[in-house]
Protein backbone atom coordinates (compact mmCIF):
# COMPACT_ATOMS: atom_id res chain seq x y z
CA UNK A 1 0.00 0.00 0.00
CA UNK A 2 0.90 3.50 -0.64
CA UNK A 3 1.29 5.95 1.85
CA UNK A 4 1.60 9.87 1.21
CA UNK A 5 2.89 12.23 3.94
CA UNK A 6 1.31 15.00 1.97
CA UNK A 7 -1.80 15.41 4.52
CA UNK A 8 -4.53 17.94 5.00
CA UNK A 9 -5.24 19.92 8.61
CA UNK A 10 -9.39 18.73 8.80
CA UNK A 11 -11.06 21.53 8.27
CA UNK A 12 -14.32 22.86 10.22
CA UNK A 13 -17.62 21.48 9.17
CA UNK A 14 -19.25 21.58 12.61
CA UNK A 15 -16.97 24.65 14.09
CA UNK A 16 -16.67 27.98 12.93
CA UNK A 17 -13.56 27.45 10.46
CA UNK A 18 -11.93 29.83 11.77
CA UNK A 19 -12.62 29.49 15.53
CA UNK A 20 -10.27 30.73 18.25
CA UNK A 21 -10.13 29.30 21.80
CA UNK A 22 -10.33 32.87 23.68
CA UNK A 23 -12.54 31.63 26.54
CA UNK A 24 -15.39 28.89 28.06
CA UNK A 25 -18.13 31.13 27.08
CA UNK A 26 -17.35 30.60 23.09
CA UNK A 27 -16.85 27.52 23.49
CA UNK A 28 -19.82 26.05 25.47
CA UNK A 29 -22.91 26.48 22.92
CA UNK A 30 -20.97 23.49 21.06
CA UNK A 31 -21.61 21.39 23.54
CA UNK A 32 -24.82 22.34 24.35
CA UNK A 33 -25.86 21.58 20.95
CA UNK A 34 -24.19 18.25 20.72
CA UNK A 35 -25.91 17.35 23.70
CA UNK A 36 -29.45 18.22 22.83
CA UNK A 37 -29.13 16.90 19.44
CA UNK A 38 -31.82 14.56 18.70
CA UNK A 39 -30.30 11.18 17.16
CA UNK A 40 -33.03 9.89 15.63
CA UNK A 41 -31.08 7.19 13.17
CA UNK A 42 -27.80 5.28 12.81
CA UNK A 43 -27.02 7.93 10.41
CA UNK A 44 -27.62 11.04 12.66
CA UNK A 45 -25.41 8.79 15.47
CA UNK A 46 -22.83 8.51 12.90
CA UNK A 47 -22.85 12.31 11.93
CA UNK A 48 -22.91 13.15 15.74
CA UNK A 49 -19.50 11.13 16.39
CA UNK A 50 -17.94 13.20 13.41
CA UNK A 51 -18.90 16.48 15.22
CA UNK A 52 -18.06 15.55 18.26
CA UNK A 53 -14.73 14.50 17.29
CA UNK A 54 -14.18 17.75 15.12
CA UNK A 55 -14.52 19.53 18.99
CA UNK A 56 -12.26 16.56 20.49
CA UNK A 57 -9.52 17.80 17.76
CA UNK A 58 -9.53 21.23 18.07
CA UNK A 59 -9.73 21.22 21.92
CA UNK A 60 -6.65 18.38 22.09
CA UNK A 61 -4.54 20.43 19.41
CA UNK A 62 -5.24 23.70 20.74
CA UNK A 63 -3.94 22.03 24.62
CA UNK A 64 -1.46 20.97 22.85
CA UNK A 65 -0.04 23.74 21.14
CA UNK A 66 -0.04 25.72 24.91
CA UNK A 67 2.38 22.91 26.09
CA UNK A 68 4.79 23.19 23.02
CA UNK A 69 5.59 26.72 23.96
CA UNK A 70 5.83 26.89 26.93
CA UNK A 71 8.10 23.62 26.94
CA UNK A 72 9.89 25.30 23.99
CA UNK A 73 10.55 28.70 26.60
CA UNK A 74 9.62 27.67 30.24
CA UNK A 75 11.13 31.10 31.23
CA UNK A 76 8.39 32.80 29.60
CA UNK A 77 5.89 33.36 31.87
CA UNK A 78 3.14 34.43 29.69
CA UNK A 79 3.38 30.96 27.85
CA UNK A 80 3.14 29.18 31.29
CA UNK A 81 -0.32 31.20 32.26
CA UNK A 82 -1.34 30.41 28.67
CA UNK A 83 -1.03 26.94 29.76
CA UNK A 84 -2.51 27.11 32.95
CA UNK A 85 -5.94 29.18 31.86
CA UNK A 86 -6.68 25.92 29.71
CA UNK A 87 -6.25 23.53 32.38
CA UNK A 88 -7.42 25.51 35.31
CA UNK A 89 -10.47 27.28 33.29
CA UNK A 90 -11.49 25.65 30.41
CA UNK A 91 -10.46 21.88 30.89
CA UNK A 92 -12.90 21.36 34.19
CA UNK A 93 -15.49 22.95 32.51
CA UNK A 94 -15.33 20.21 29.70
CA UNK A 95 -14.85 17.04 31.77
CA UNK A 96 -18.89 17.33 32.79
CA UNK A 97 -20.11 18.06 29.18
CA UNK A 98 -17.65 15.08 27.97
CA UNK A 99 -19.39 12.61 30.73
CA UNK A 100 -22.93 13.70 29.77
CA UNK A 101 -21.62 13.10 25.93
CA UNK A 102 -20.02 9.74 26.51
CA UNK A 103 -23.74 9.13 28.47
CA UNK A 104 -25.60 9.71 25.55
CA UNK A 105 -23.30 7.68 22.91
CA UNK A 106 -23.49 4.79 25.26
CA UNK A 107 -27.73 5.32 26.09
CA UNK A 108 -28.59 5.71 22.41
CA UNK A 109 -30.45 2.92 20.86
CA UNK A 110 -28.56 3.17 17.46
CA UNK A 111 -25.12 2.59 19.14
CA UNK A 112 -25.84 -1.50 19.21
CA UNK A 113 -26.61 -0.99 15.90
CA UNK A 114 -22.89 0.43 14.84
CA UNK A 115 -19.89 -1.79 13.19
CA UNK A 116 -19.13 -3.36 16.71
CA UNK A 117 -15.80 -4.82 15.17
CA UNK A 118 -14.76 -1.06 13.99
CA UNK A 119 -16.55 0.80 17.27
CA UNK A 120 -15.06 -1.86 20.44
CA UNK A 121 -12.18 -0.66 21.39
CA UNK A 122 -14.13 3.05 21.12
CA UNK A 123 -17.04 2.17 22.88
CA UNK A 124 -14.78 -0.14 25.72
CA UNK A 125 -12.87 3.45 26.30
CA UNK A 126 -15.92 5.38 26.56
CA UNK A 127 -17.67 3.25 29.07
CA UNK A 128 -14.21 3.42 31.00
CA UNK A 129 -14.27 6.85 31.17
CA UNK A 130 -17.80 6.33 32.55
CA UNK A 131 -16.76 4.62 35.30
CA UNK A 132 -13.74 6.67 35.94
CA UNK A 133 -15.18 10.22 35.89
CA UNK A 134 -16.05 11.97 39.38
CA UNK A 135 -17.09 15.64 39.55
CA UNK A 136 -14.96 15.87 42.79
CA UNK A 137 -11.55 14.46 40.77
CA UNK A 138 -12.32 17.97 38.75
CA UNK A 139 -10.42 20.55 40.77
CA UNK A 140 -8.08 17.92 41.74
CA UNK A 141 -6.68 16.66 38.35
CA UNK A 142 -6.55 20.52 37.04
CA UNK A 143 -4.78 21.03 39.86
CA UNK A 144 -2.14 18.45 39.46
CA UNK A 145 -2.19 19.26 35.59
CA UNK A 146 -0.79 22.37 36.18
CA UNK A 147 1.16 21.58 39.34
CA UNK A 148 3.28 18.67 37.11
CA UNK A 149 4.48 20.76 34.79
CA UNK A 150 6.88 22.78 37.98
CA UNK A 151 9.00 20.19 37.19
CA UNK A 152 9.89 20.91 33.61
CA UNK A 153 10.36 24.76 34.67
CA UNK A 154 13.00 23.61 37.46
CA UNK A 155 14.57 21.12 35.66
CA UNK A 156 14.90 23.57 32.37
CA UNK A 157 17.11 26.36 34.68
CA UNK A 158 19.96 23.28 35.87
CA UNK A 159 23.13 24.43 34.37
CA UNK A 160 26.69 23.46 35.32
CA UNK A 161 29.96 25.43 34.63
CA UNK A 162 32.65 23.88 32.79
CA UNK A 163 36.39 25.36 31.29
CA UNK A 164 34.33 29.04 32.04
CA UNK A 165 31.50 28.11 29.94
CA UNK A 166 27.74 27.63 30.83
CA UNK A 167 26.20 24.22 29.88
CA UNK A 168 22.39 22.75 30.44
CA UNK A 169 23.02 19.46 31.77
CA UNK A 170 21.93 17.64 28.29
CA UNK A 171 25.06 19.51 26.91
CA UNK A 172 27.34 18.86 29.58
CA UNK A 173 26.57 14.79 29.06
CA UNK A 174 29.16 15.43 26.19
CA UNK A 175 32.12 15.49 28.09
CA UNK A 176 31.26 11.92 29.76
CA UNK A 177 32.44 10.77 26.36
CA UNK A 178 35.73 12.34 27.29
CA UNK A 179 39.14 10.33 26.95
CA UNK A 180 39.93 12.50 29.75
CA UNK A 181 39.02 10.25 33.08
CA UNK A 182 39.43 13.18 35.56
CA UNK A 183 37.36 15.51 32.89
CA UNK A 184 34.24 12.96 32.75
CA UNK A 185 34.38 12.36 36.71
CA UNK A 186 34.39 16.29 36.99
CA UNK A 187 31.50 17.14 34.82
CA UNK A 188 29.81 13.76 36.52
CA UNK A 189 29.98 15.23 39.96
CA UNK A 190 29.16 18.84 38.65
CA UNK A 191 26.19 17.36 37.08
CA UNK A 192 24.92 15.14 39.81
CA UNK A 193 25.53 17.90 42.30
CA UNK A 194 23.19 20.21 40.27
CA UNK A 195 20.29 18.39 40.56
CA UNK A 196 21.43 17.64 44.09
CA UNK A 197 20.52 21.60 44.99
CA UNK A 198 16.83 20.96 44.12
CA UNK A 199 16.44 17.63 45.74
CA UNK A 200 14.04 19.77 48.05
CA UNK A 201 11.74 21.75 45.77
CA UNK A 202 11.39 18.26 43.69
CA UNK A 203 10.69 16.14 46.80
CA UNK A 204 7.90 18.55 48.13
CA UNK A 205 6.64 18.24 44.26
CA UNK A 206 6.72 14.74 44.20
CA UNK A 207 4.69 14.54 47.72
CA UNK A 208 2.34 17.09 46.57
CA UNK A 209 1.49 14.78 43.49
CA UNK A 210 1.29 12.21 45.15
CA UNK A 211 -1.50 12.96 47.35
CA UNK A 212 -3.24 14.67 44.65
CA UNK A 213 -3.30 11.12 42.53
CA UNK A 214 -3.94 9.39 45.72
CA UNK A 215 -7.01 11.56 46.38
CA UNK A 216 -8.21 11.13 43.05
CA UNK A 217 -7.84 7.45 43.18
CA UNK A 218 -10.05 7.32 46.66
CA UNK A 219 -13.09 9.36 45.10
CA UNK A 220 -13.05 7.30 42.08
CA UNK A 221 -13.41 4.34 44.67
CA UNK A 222 -10.23 2.80 44.12
CA UNK A 223 -8.11 1.88 47.53
CA UNK A 224 -4.76 3.18 45.30
CA UNK A 225 -3.70 5.46 42.33
CA UNK A 226 -1.79 2.10 40.52
CA UNK A 227 -4.93 1.04 40.15
CA UNK A 228 -7.23 3.81 39.55
CA UNK A 229 -4.16 4.44 36.51
CA UNK A 230 -4.20 1.12 35.28
CA UNK A 231 -7.70 1.68 34.92
CA UNK A 232 -7.55 5.22 33.34
CA UNK A 233 -4.79 4.16 30.85
CA UNK A 234 -6.93 1.06 29.68
CA UNK A 235 -4.47 -1.36 30.66
CA UNK A 236 -6.70 -3.81 29.60
CA UNK A 237 -4.37 -6.99 28.57
CA UNK A 238 -2.10 -7.15 31.71
CA UNK A 239 -2.37 -6.50 35.27
CA UNK A 240 -0.11 -5.80 38.02
CA UNK A 241 1.17 -8.98 38.49
CA UNK A 242 2.63 -8.67 35.23
CA UNK A 243 4.79 -5.61 35.58
CA UNK A 244 5.88 -7.89 38.36
CA UNK A 245 6.96 -10.90 36.71
CA UNK A 246 8.38 -8.63 34.22
CA UNK A 247 11.25 -6.74 36.80
CA UNK A 248 12.34 -10.28 37.85
CA UNK A 249 12.72 -11.72 33.95
CA UNK A 250 15.19 -8.10 33.98
CA UNK A 251 16.95 -8.99 36.88
CA UNK A 252 17.06 -12.87 35.72
CA UNK A 253 17.87 -12.55 32.06
CA UNK A 254 19.24 -9.18 31.42
CA UNK A 255 21.21 -8.09 33.90
CA UNK A 256 24.13 -10.47 33.44
CA UNK A 257 24.39 -9.22 29.96
CA UNK A 258 24.71 -5.76 31.26
CA UNK A 259 27.74 -7.14 33.30
CA UNK A 260 29.39 -8.59 30.60
CA UNK A 261 28.67 -5.72 28.33
CA UNK A 262 30.31 -3.12 31.27
CA UNK A 263 33.05 -5.94 32.01
CA UNK A 264 34.19 -5.18 28.00
CA UNK A 265 33.72 -1.64 28.57
CA UNK A 266 36.36 -1.79 31.19
CA UNK A 267 38.65 -3.94 29.18
CA UNK A 268 38.44 -1.55 26.68
CA UNK A 269 39.28 1.61 28.24
CA UNK A 270 42.17 -0.17 30.08
CA UNK A 271 40.80 0.30 33.79
CA UNK A 272 40.43 -2.44 36.66
CA UNK A 273 37.27 -0.86 38.46
CA UNK A 274 34.21 0.92 36.32
CA UNK A 275 32.37 4.16 37.83
CA UNK A 276 29.56 5.79 36.53
CA UNK A 277 31.41 8.46 34.69
CA UNK A 278 33.14 5.61 32.89
CA UNK A 279 30.14 3.79 30.72
CA UNK A 280 29.93 6.45 27.41
CA UNK A 281 33.85 6.95 27.70
CA UNK A 282 35.57 5.59 24.51
CA UNK A 283 39.16 4.90 24.90
CA UNK A 284 42.29 7.20 24.72
CA UNK A 285 42.88 8.11 20.91
CA UNK A 286 39.51 7.43 20.25
CA UNK A 287 36.95 10.68 19.46
CA UNK A 288 33.51 10.26 20.42
CA UNK A 289 30.91 9.52 18.06
CA UNK A 290 29.51 13.27 16.59
CA UNK A 291 26.72 12.23 14.33
CA UNK A 292 25.99 16.11 13.48
CA UNK A 293 26.75 19.34 14.50
CA UNK A 294 23.43 21.53 15.47
CA UNK A 295 19.90 21.07 15.05
CA UNK A 296 19.76 21.67 11.67
CA UNK A 297 22.37 19.42 10.22
CA UNK A 298 20.62 16.72 12.63
CA UNK A 299 17.25 17.23 10.93
CA UNK A 300 18.90 17.20 7.10
CA UNK A 301 20.66 13.79 8.01
CA UNK A 302 17.82 12.42 9.89
CA UNK A 303 15.61 13.01 6.52
CA UNK A 304 18.23 11.19 4.44
CA UNK A 305 18.14 8.50 6.67
CA UNK A 306 14.77 8.03 6.57
CA UNK A 307 14.49 8.63 2.91
CA UNK A 308 16.87 5.01 2.09
CA UNK A 309 14.64 3.01 4.35
CA UNK A 310 11.65 4.11 2.85
CA UNK A 311 10.66 7.35 1.14
CA UNK A 312 7.43 7.94 3.18
CA UNK A 313 8.99 7.92 6.32
CA UNK A 314 11.43 10.91 4.91
CA UNK A 315 8.20 12.95 3.75
CA UNK A 316 7.16 13.16 7.10
CA UNK A 317 9.73 14.30 8.49
CA UNK A 318 10.27 16.82 5.27
CA UNK A 319 6.78 18.08 5.78
CA UNK A 320 6.79 18.59 9.66
CA UNK A 321 9.95 20.55 8.56
CA UNK A 322 7.72 22.69 6.28
CA UNK A 323 5.46 23.55 8.65
CA UNK A 324 7.79 24.59 11.33
CA UNK A 325 7.01 21.97 13.64
CA UNK A 326 10.49 20.79 14.64
CA UNK A 327 12.25 22.32 17.93
CA UNK A 328 15.75 20.06 18.00
CA UNK A 329 18.61 21.78 19.88
CA UNK A 330 19.28 22.03 23.35
CA UNK A 331 19.51 25.81 25.10
CA UNK A 332 18.57 27.91 28.31
CA UNK A 333 15.13 27.66 29.57
CA UNK A 334 14.03 25.26 27.80
CA UNK A 335 12.49 22.27 29.45
CA UNK A 336 14.54 18.97 29.56
CA UNK A 337 13.80 15.75 27.30
CA UNK A 338 12.05 15.02 23.78
CA UNK A 339 8.91 14.43 22.81
CA UNK A 340 6.62 13.76 19.62
CA UNK A 341 3.15 16.12 20.10
CA UNK A 342 0.39 14.63 18.18
CA UNK A 343 -1.58 17.66 16.38
CA UNK A 344 -5.12 15.93 16.28
CA UNK A 345 -6.28 18.74 13.23
CA UNK A 346 -2.99 19.45 11.61
CA UNK A 347 -1.92 15.49 11.41
CA UNK A 348 2.00 16.44 11.50
CA UNK A 349 3.16 16.52 14.70
CA UNK A 350 5.93 18.89 16.73
CA UNK A 351 8.90 16.57 18.00
CA UNK A 352 10.77 18.36 20.85
CA UNK A 353 14.08 17.39 21.80
CA UNK A 354 17.21 18.72 23.71
CA UNK A 355 20.15 18.01 21.38
CA UNK A 356 23.75 18.33 21.78
CA UNK A 357 25.79 16.77 19.18
CA UNK A 358 25.77 13.38 21.10
CA UNK A 359 25.24 9.66 19.43
CA UNK A 360 22.51 9.40 22.28
CA UNK A 361 20.11 12.63 20.12
CA UNK A 362 20.47 10.32 16.83
CA UNK A 363 19.25 7.86 18.65
CA UNK A 364 16.36 9.98 20.25
CA UNK A 365 15.74 11.76 17.04
CA UNK A 366 15.15 8.35 14.87
CA UNK A 367 12.53 7.10 17.80
CA UNK A 368 10.57 10.59 17.62
CA UNK A 369 10.25 10.16 13.84
CA UNK A 370 9.15 6.82 14.48
CA UNK A 371 6.67 8.60 16.75
CA UNK A 372 5.60 11.25 13.92
CA UNK A 373 5.51 8.43 11.14
CA UNK A 374 2.80 7.05 13.95
CA UNK A 375 0.70 10.54 13.88
CA UNK A 376 0.72 10.36 10.34
CA UNK A 377 -0.57 7.33 9.80
CA UNK A 378 -3.21 7.46 11.93
CA UNK A 379 -4.53 10.72 10.79
CA UNK A 380 -6.50 9.43 7.64
CA UNK A 381 -9.19 6.99 10.76
CA UNK A 382 -12.12 8.43 11.01
CA UNK A 383 -12.86 9.57 14.68
CA UNK A 384 -10.08 11.68 16.82
CA UNK A 385 -11.04 8.50 19.47
CA UNK A 386 -9.64 5.99 17.11
CA UNK A 387 -6.61 7.65 16.31
CA UNK A 388 -5.54 6.89 20.44
CA UNK A 389 -4.01 4.31 20.01
CA UNK A 390 -2.39 2.35 23.15
CA UNK A 391 1.33 3.92 24.22
CA UNK A 392 2.63 -0.03 24.11
CA UNK A 393 2.11 0.26 20.28
CA UNK A 394 2.99 3.74 20.16
CA UNK A 395 6.83 2.88 21.50
CA UNK A 396 6.98 -0.04 19.46
CA UNK A 397 7.05 2.36 16.41
CA UNK A 398 9.54 4.62 17.87
CA UNK A 399 11.74 1.85 18.94
CA UNK A 400 11.55 -0.23 15.95
CA UNK A 401 12.45 3.09 14.06
CA UNK A 402 15.74 3.22 15.89
CA UNK A 403 16.72 -0.61 14.97
CA UNK A 404 14.99 0.15 11.75
CA UNK A 405 17.48 2.71 10.43
CA UNK A 406 20.62 2.02 11.68
CA UNK A 407 21.61 0.10 8.48
CA UNK A 408 21.46 3.62 6.72
CA UNK A 409 23.12 5.51 9.66
CA UNK A 410 26.21 5.89 7.19
CA UNK A 411 25.14 9.24 6.35
CA UNK A 412 25.83 10.37 9.80
CA UNK A 413 29.03 8.49 9.83
CA UNK A 414 32.17 8.63 7.69
CA UNK A 415 33.54 5.15 7.59
CA UNK A 416 32.43 1.35 8.54
CA UNK A 417 34.70 1.41 11.50
CA UNK A 418 32.15 4.61 13.17
CA UNK A 419 29.40 2.55 11.74
CA UNK A 420 29.80 -0.11 13.77
CA UNK A 421 30.87 1.63 17.00
CA UNK A 422 27.14 3.23 16.79
CA UNK A 423 25.59 -0.13 16.00
CA UNK A 424 27.36 -1.38 19.22
CA UNK A 425 26.20 1.95 21.12
CA UNK A 426 22.70 1.44 20.18
CA UNK A 427 22.38 -2.49 20.54
CA UNK A 428 24.04 -1.64 23.90
CA UNK A 429 21.60 0.50 24.84
CA UNK A 430 18.76 -1.89 23.55
CA UNK A 431 19.92 -4.01 26.39
CA UNK A 432 21.02 -1.81 29.02
CA UNK A 433 18.00 0.19 29.09
CA UNK A 434 15.56 -2.55 30.83
CA UNK A 435 16.52 -2.24 34.44
CA UNK A 436 16.10 1.73 34.27
CA UNK A 437 13.13 0.38 33.12
CA UNK A 438 11.96 -1.72 35.63
CA UNK A 439 13.44 0.68 38.48
CA UNK A 440 11.15 3.60 37.47
CA UNK A 441 8.09 1.36 36.95
CA UNK A 442 8.28 -0.73 40.36
CA UNK A 443 9.26 2.37 42.80
CA UNK A 444 6.21 3.91 41.26
CA UNK A 445 4.19 0.96 41.96
CA UNK A 446 5.63 1.20 45.73
CA UNK A 447 5.37 4.72 46.02
CA UNK A 448 1.26 5.12 44.82
CA UNK A 449 0.53 1.79 47.03
CA UNK A 450 2.52 3.84 50.39
CA UNK A 451 1.27 7.19 49.45
CA UNK A 452 1.62 8.62 53.25
CA UNK A 453 5.24 7.40 53.21
CA UNK A 454 7.98 9.85 54.97
CA UNK A 455 10.83 11.07 52.52
CA UNK A 456 13.18 9.20 54.46
CA UNK A 457 11.02 6.13 53.78
CA UNK A 458 11.11 7.26 50.04
CA UNK A 459 14.77 7.29 49.96
CA UNK A 460 15.32 4.53 51.52
CA UNK A 461 13.29 2.64 49.20
CA UNK A 462 14.41 3.79 45.89
CA UNK A 463 18.43 2.79 46.72
CA UNK A 464 16.52 -0.78 47.91
CA UNK A 465 15.42 -0.75 44.24
CA UNK A 466 17.69 0.71 42.76
CA UNK A 467 20.53 -1.51 44.27
CA UNK A 468 18.51 -4.51 43.10
CA UNK A 469 19.02 -3.69 39.56
CA UNK A 470 22.30 -2.56 39.72
CA UNK A 471 25.39 -3.93 37.53
CA UNK A 472 27.90 -5.76 39.98
CA UNK A 473 30.46 -4.27 37.34
CA UNK A 474 30.39 -0.41 38.18
CA UNK A 475 31.30 0.80 41.30
CA UNK A 476 29.15 3.24 43.01
CA UNK A 477 30.64 3.47 46.16
CA UNK A 478 30.75 7.29 47.77
CA UNK A 479 28.06 8.14 45.66
CA UNK A 480 25.08 7.46 47.83
CA UNK A 481 24.03 11.15 48.11
CA UNK A 482 23.67 11.40 44.94
CA UNK A 483 21.75 7.89 44.05
CA UNK A 484 19.51 8.65 46.75
CA UNK A 485 17.60 10.78 44.87
CA UNK A 486 18.46 9.65 41.03
CA UNK A 487 14.55 8.87 40.52
CA UNK A 488 14.33 12.57 40.51
CA UNK A 489 15.82 12.89 37.15
CA UNK A 490 12.87 11.24 35.61
CA UNK A 491 10.12 13.39 34.14
CA UNK A 492 7.76 10.85 33.69
CA UNK A 493 7.45 10.13 37.50
CA UNK A 494 6.12 13.64 37.44
CA UNK A 495 4.38 14.46 34.42
CA UNK A 496 2.63 11.37 33.45
CA UNK A 497 2.75 8.35 36.05
CA UNK A 498 2.69 4.92 35.62
CA UNK A 499 3.88 5.86 32.13
CA UNK A 500 7.40 3.97 31.71
CA UNK A 501 6.74 0.08 31.53
CA UNK A 502 5.42 0.52 28.16
CA UNK A 503 9.57 1.24 27.31
CA UNK A 504 10.35 -2.35 28.41
CA UNK A 505 7.12 -4.06 26.44
CA UNK A 506 7.61 -2.04 23.30
CA UNK A 507 11.03 -2.67 23.33
CA UNK A 508 10.52 -6.24 23.32
CA UNK A 509 7.94 -6.13 20.40
CA UNK A 510 10.51 -3.42 18.66
CA UNK A 511 13.48 -6.52 18.93
CA UNK A 512 10.22 -8.68 17.60
CA UNK A 513 10.35 -6.27 14.57
CA UNK A 514 13.95 -5.48 13.82
CA UNK A 515 14.64 -9.86 13.73
CA UNK A 516 11.11 -9.76 11.25
CA UNK A 517 13.05 -6.93 9.78
CA UNK A 518 16.76 -9.33 9.19
CA UNK A 519 14.72 -11.67 7.27
CA UNK A 520 12.46 -9.65 5.64
CA UNK A 521 12.55 -6.16 5.51
CA UNK A 522 10.14 -5.40 2.76
CA UNK A 523 7.34 -7.21 4.52
CA UNK A 524 8.53 -6.02 7.81
CA UNK A 525 8.11 -2.27 6.90
CA UNK A 526 4.40 -2.96 5.23
CA UNK A 527 3.72 -5.08 8.40
CA UNK A 528 4.81 -2.12 10.53
CA UNK A 529 3.36 0.33 8.71
CA UNK A 530 -0.26 -1.32 8.20
CA UNK A 531 -0.23 -1.81 11.86
CA UNK A 532 0.61 1.88 13.23
CA UNK A 533 -2.01 2.51 10.54
CA UNK A 534 -4.83 1.02 12.92
CA UNK A 535 -4.50 3.96 15.17
CA UNK A 536 -6.44 2.40 18.46
CA UNK A 537 -9.28 0.45 16.18
CA UNK A 538 -7.72 -2.56 17.89
CA UNK A 539 -6.64 -3.97 21.02
CA UNK A 540 -3.49 -4.27 22.01
CA UNK A 541 -2.72 -8.03 21.08
CA UNK A 542 -4.58 -7.81 17.73
CA UNK A 543 -1.70 -4.63 16.81
CA UNK A 544 1.15 -6.67 18.06
CA UNK A 545 -0.27 -9.40 15.86
CA UNK A 546 -0.90 -7.13 12.99
CA UNK A 547 2.81 -6.13 13.09
CA UNK A 548 3.62 -9.78 12.70
CA UNK A 549 4.83 -9.69 16.46
CA UNK A 550 3.62 -11.39 19.66
CA UNK A 551 2.07 -9.00 22.76
CA UNK A 552 4.02 -11.25 25.50
CA UNK A 553 6.50 -10.13 27.69
CA UNK A 554 6.90 -13.27 29.86
CA UNK A 555 10.45 -14.18 31.09
CA UNK A 556 11.17 -16.83 28.20
CA UNK A 557 10.16 -14.23 25.56
CA UNK A 558 12.37 -11.45 27.23
CA UNK A 559 15.52 -14.33 27.06
CA UNK A 560 15.02 -15.61 23.59
CA UNK A 561 15.34 -11.69 22.07
CA UNK A 562 18.01 -11.12 24.48
CA UNK A 563 19.97 -14.14 23.11
CA UNK A 564 18.92 -12.51 19.32
CA UNK A 565 20.30 -9.16 20.88
CA UNK A 566 23.40 -10.43 22.20
CA UNK A 567 24.13 -12.69 18.82
CA UNK A 568 24.31 -9.38 16.89
CA UNK A 569 26.40 -7.68 19.28
CA UNK A 570 28.96 -10.26 18.97
CA UNK A 571 28.52 -10.29 14.96
CA UNK A 572 30.10 -6.40 15.32
CA UNK A 573 32.95 -7.33 16.35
Amino acid sequence: MQYSANIQKLIHSFLPIDFKLTDWKSLEPYFIQLLDRELLSEADLEQWLKDMSEIEAFISEDACWRQVRMTCDTENKALEEDFNFFFMEIQPKIQPYADQLNKKLINCPFTTKLDQQKYFTYLRSVKKSIDLFRESNIPLQAESSVLQQQYGAIAGKMMIEHEDQEFTLQQAAKFLEHEDREVREIVYTKTAERRLADKDPLNDLFSKLISLRHQIALNAGFSNYRDYKFAEMGRFDYTPEACFNFHDAVKEAVLPLINDIYSTQAERLGIDIMRPWDTEAEPAGIEPLRPFTDGKDLLKKSIACLDKLDPFFGDCLKKMQELNHLDLDSRKGKAPGGYNMPLAESGAPFIFMNAAAQMSDLTTMVHEAGHAVHSFLAHELALTGFKEYPTEMAEVASMSMELFTMDHWDVFFDNEEEMKRAKRHQLERVITIFPWIAIIDKFQHWVYENPSHSLEERREQWLNILNNFTSISIDHSGLEKFRSYGWQKQLHLFEVPFYYIEYGIAQLGAIGMWKQYRKNPKQALENYMSALSLGGTKTLPELYKAAGIDFDFSAQNISELMLFVKNELEALK
